[in-house]
């Protein structure tokens, strides 16, 4: 068990997270990326990579996924509790404090509140397209491969019957890596045996 790791630094790192990231999942990656990877050493970024697949995988918020998993592997179920308590804390409390104060007419005829929104949004994208790319090149995507996500991204963005359907790929994806690992492993037992004879 890391010595970092206690259940109010979970706590509080994550409501950290929920608390300054705007733009939802993807926008958060490279807070959470930063806190759990850099900062705290709590997993290494390959373990990273491969819990972002799982979490984005799985029905639920991104982040909330992540912080269940992390949560889980440092300190079992209380981790787990702790750290959704602080990735959710946040959103709930500024939504309700929203539902008490202000009322729709308010936020949309509010010109400072509509200034503040539009500024957000091109930081927003920018903070979407950075873990992008450093996730791209932590999971080795190169020019070889860089077609894969681009045609993936494509045909969903057509909204085409069936081919637009993200689980499709989901499953895909899924799929044609088992196949890739299970052939390596019967090549390497079968260099394996040929070695012995």
């Amino acid at each position: 068990m890391n010595d970092n790791s206690s259940l109010t630094r979970l706590f509080a790192t994550f409501f950290k997270i929920g608390a300054f990231t705007f733009g939802g999942g993807w926008a958060m990656i490279s807070i959470i990326e930063r806190e759990i990877v850099d900062k705290y050493h709590w997993i290494d970024r390959k373990e990273f990579l491969d819990l972002l697949a799982v979490a984005q995988s799985l029905p639920g918020i991104l982040a909330v996924n992540i912080s269940v998993a992390v949560g889980d592997k440092l300190r079992g179920l209380k981790g787990s509790v702790c750290a959704a308590a602080g990735t959710i804390a946040p959103s709930f409390m500024i939504i309700l404090l929203i539902a008490i104060f202000l009322t729709p007419d308010m936020i949309t005829n509010n010109p400072i509140l509509s200034s503040i929104f539009k500024g957000i949004r091109p930081v927003v994208v920018a903070l979407i397209v950075a873990p992008v790319i450093s996730s791209a090149r932590s999971a080795g995507i190169g020019l070889r491969t860089a077609w894969i996500p681009a045609a993936v991204a494509l045909l969903i963005w057509s909204k085409l019957p069936y081919i637009s359907n993200p689980i499709l790929y989901i499953v895909l994806g899924g799929a044609a890596g088992w196949y890739i690992l299970s052939r390596s492993v019967r090549r390497h037992q079968s260099a394996k045996e040929d070695g012995r004879q």
